[in-house]
């Protein structure tokens, strides 16, 4: 198809840098797909997706990133708290964002990564930060974890962490680094690292419906269930069930409004950036 030799052409000369015979068209669009109705177009998008590999088991380097992320990350805040009292946030951020980066770069298992599998992860982190810098008028409506999300999906729970993670670090450039960086970074990445695992499961289907749901659940009830008490620590306030309570009640409209940033994000991005990203990690065979 038309598309497909354009989408191709265009791949060759982005990832492996050649220059193409021919004038590279960035628009892959062409009349024939243009013409089919949407329910064909979301058919097509599903079917090219593969299953994973190790569908139904974790790895170790997959249960190695489980003790990383749900032990050393989460000490790592606790130290930065009663340690240094909350003053060395940067280096409590870049402690974890090494943290993350040692999972991802424990799917390589001995060979180096090479720069255009460095690259995808780049160009995520940079979507999702656009997405947070471009929408910075509508306090709370940021679908930065669509993109942590479509990541762990497409190249692992590993990746997904990352992308969440470093996505927060690099944003909070724009909107200011503080005590709750590293709070965003870890419950950003875990929602991207859970969503890789319950693909790579089975337990969550690479479809529209499935990813929505996914991405609301996580917002309100990770992201939310994280940030609300983050906020009552980082606000010396008495931690008890009476101020817990009142901190979630009062951040319900916050989570609900970026759990809907998310899940318009995923219903309409979510099967044409599959579909390309599933197209370049075949043909290239990026972060297998």
């Amino acid at each position: 198809m038309l598309e497909e030799e354009k989408l191709d052409r265009f791949l060759d000369a982005f990832l492996e840098n050649k220059r193409p015979q021919q004038p590279v068209d960035t628009d892959f669009r062409d009349s024939e797909a243009a013409a089919q109705p949407e329910d064909s177009v979301f058919a097509q998008a599903q079917q090219i997706l593969v299953a994973p590999v190790h569908k139904g088991k974790l790895t170790k380097r997959t249960i190695v990133s489980i003790f990383i992320i749900l032990l050393l990350i989460p000490l790592t805040i606790w130290v930065g708290i009663n340690v240094f009292g909350d003053r060395k946030y940067l280096v409590i951020s870049l402690v974890i964002l090494v943290f993350s980066m040692l999972p991802f770069f424990m799917v390589f298992e001995g060979r180096k990564p090479k720069a255009r599998e460095l690259m995808i992860i780049a160009v995520m982190t940079a979507l999702a930060v656009a997405s947070r810098a471009v929408l910075f008028a509508f306090p709370s409506f940021k679908p930065v974890e669509t993109f942590a999300i479509l990541t762990g999906v497409c190249f692992g729970a590993e990746s997904g962490f990352l992308v969440g993670s470093l996505t927060m670090l690099s944003s909070n450039m724009l909107f200011g680094q503080g005590p709750w960086t590293p709070w965003q970074m870890f419950s950003a990445g875990i929602i991207g690292f859970l969503a890789g695992i319950l693909y790579q499961k089975g337990w969550l289907k690479a479809s529209r419906w499935s990813l929505c749901v996914y991405g609301f659940l996580t917002t309100v009830f990770i992201y939310g269930g994280i940030m609300n008490p983050a906020a009552l620590v980082m606000s010396s306030y008495a931690i008890n069930w009476k101020n817990l309570l009142a901190i979630y009640i009062s951040g319900v409209p916050v989570d609900l409004v970026h759990a809907l940033a998310n899940v318009l994000c995923l219903w309409f991005i979510s099967q044409p950036m599959l579909e390309k990203l599933e197209r370049i990690k075949v043909k290239y065979g990026l972060i297998e």
